[in-house]
């Protein structure tokens, strides 16, 4: 009888786990896209500094526009 309550209480547990891991990619990708967002729109910079701010932020699209281009340049001399 005690056997079976323990059984019983571990499949209860598994199962919440079960449950709650396939949720937890969720606030990873929140977290991940947060931190993007805010890379790109330098919220690390001197917030009092409208010209580093502004800067940061041009510097780091642009980078983005380069590293596109340079992975699309890189597809082309594969094929």
């Amino acid at each position: 009888m005690k056997d079976d309550e323990t059984v019983r209480q571990a499949k209860r547990a598994l199962d919440r786990l079960g449950e709650e891991g396939a949720l937890s990619s969720t606030p990873v990708m929140k977290s991940a896209a947060n931190g993007v967002r805010d890379h790109f729109a330098a919220r690390d910079a001197d917030t009092s500094d409208r010209i580093e701010v502004w800067g940061t932020r041009i510097a780091r699209g642009l980078a983005l526009v380069a590293l596109i281009g340079l992975v699309i340049w890189l597809v082309g001399q594969i094929s």
